[in-house]
């Protein structure tokens, strides 16, 4: 809210930041309780400040430093949540546009600008201390280096794509967030936001439309063409696509007011009623969809019955494991062993549910699969399908399951128990393989 009011005033300010309280995928982000949403509220706060120096600045007030001061320490705790330095271009862009306009009071200076690299510099190291320790290095080269992925493979509307960054356009498509938008997102929102586009381009916007475009160039482009994607990197851009439904919905309920040619207490009242069914309609679809936000999927995308279709991985999340280590707590025999592709996590429900006699293997383990006996387990988890698990998945798509956990309504994960048949057949892909 009170970065949009600097940027747009508070109307677009209040519409957008309701909305974001109460769309479902925003809500499903945060509740991965990843790194993202620390990203998103420090440069939110970084861009506040930043900015309410600048409006300070022109005021004429001379504290105004401050607040640049204060953008330092908000970005250096953004990079101290996730090492994203290129955001800090947005800022940077959208000071570099006054550069050259007379008559102006917000100037940096070198000597500021040194300063901020300095307080930022500072505040990052005591948020961050790990920064100095040569194995952080060596994590962060093993890391970008690709030699910490886990998985080959990302499944996305039923395909299977290479999922490392540097395969870029041959990696997970570039359509990837665009459809991401188009499905996700709640039917009245999406719609605005189409209106709110062009909208945005209006010189009567302000110039607060350039910080719009520097923060959607920074993060689309390099987005779209790297070849690996997570629906949670959208955490960061989700505000831009609610900031414009709200300015679509900001113009279109003055110019719908000045057509009817109301009075201007009754265009407040249908002002407010619009809003609050527009709110309205986000927040039932949060409640319909709970606590499984991100299965979410507008009319557009198919509506519930599709939902987990397009990026299981994400929207499933796991979510299904404590429901499955129950079923197999009922069903498994003693000492048995159960092929999976998240071992570890299935251990620890399997020890809360007093199942520590379980055995887990990773399911694109060949060896593993070829050692699994006569009434053990598989399970296949909605969004954790690999080309390296691929054939068993293909193959067990032909065997009746022994139990399916499902997650709203779909299917998030199917048990398989062994018998002779289907061990034999997945013994002789693991021998294949």
């Amino acid at each position: 809210f009170f970065l949009v009011r600097e940027l747009f005033g508070r109307s677009i300010a209040l519409v957008s930041a309701a909305l974001y309280a109460v769309e479902p995928i925003a809500i499903g982000f945060d509740r991965i309780a990843k790194e993202d949403s620390l990203v998103l509220f420090f440069f939110l706060l970084t861009n506040f400040l930043w900015i309410r120096g600048q409006t300070l600045a022109e005021r004429g007030i001379e504290r105004w430093p401050r607040y640049a001061f204060g953008a330092g320490v908000a970005f250096a705790a953004l990079m101290a949540s996730k090492y994203y330095p290129h955001l800090l271009a947005v800022t940077a862009a959208y000071y570099n546009i006054y550069e050259y306009v007379p008559q102006r009071n917000w100037r940096i200076g070198g000597r500021r600008w040194f300063l901020f690299c300095v307080v930022m510099a500072v505040a990052f190291v005591v948020l961050n201390p790990t920064i100095v320790l040569p194995d952080t290095w060596h994590e962060m080269l093993k890391f970008s280096s690709e030699n910490r992925i886990g998985h080959d493979g990302y499944e996305f509307m039923g395909e299977l794509y290479t999922h490392k960054a540097t395969a870029w356009l041959s990696g997970i498509p570039w359509t990837f967030y665009y459809v991401f938008i188009a499905v996700k997102t709640s039917l009245p929102v999406l719609v605005l936001f189409l209106i709110g586009l062009p909208m945005m381009f209006l010189k009567r916007l302000g110039d607060g439309r350039f910080f719009i475009f520097f923060w959607a160039f920074m993060w689309f482009v390099p987005f779209s063409v790297l070849g690996g994607k997570f629906t949670r990197y959208f955490t960061l851009a989700e505000p831009l696509i609610l900031i414009t439904a709200a300015t679509g919905f900001y113009f279109s309920v003055k110019w719908l007011s000045s057509k009817l040619k109301l009075a201007n207490s009754v265009a407040v009242v249908l002002q407010t009623t619009l809003f609050v069914g527009l709110v309205g309609v986000s927040f039932l679809n949060s409640v319909s969809s709970g606590p499984h936000y991100r299965m979410f999927t507008n009319i557009l995308g198919g509506g519930t019955p599709a939902a987990g279709s397009y990026f299981p991985h994400d929207e499933f999340y796991d979510a299904s494991t404590r429901a499955v280590i129950r079923t197999l707590s009922n069903i498994a025999h003693q000492n048995a062993t159960v092929a999976c592709e998240t071992p570890g996590l299935f251990k620890y429900y399997a020890g809360k549910a007093a199942r520590s006699d379980l055995n887990f293997v990773s399911l694109s383990d060949d060896q593993e699969i070829g050692k699994l006996s006569q009434n053990d387990f598989v399970v296949l988890v909605k969004g954790r399908r690999y080309f390296s698990n691929d054939a068993y998945h293909q193959m067990l798509l032909n065997v009746k399951p022994s139990d399916e956990i499902k997650i709203a309504n779909t299917t998030a994960a199917t048990i398989f128990k062994l018998d002779e048949t289907t061990l034999a057949k997945l013994k002789e892909i693991a021998n294949r393989n």
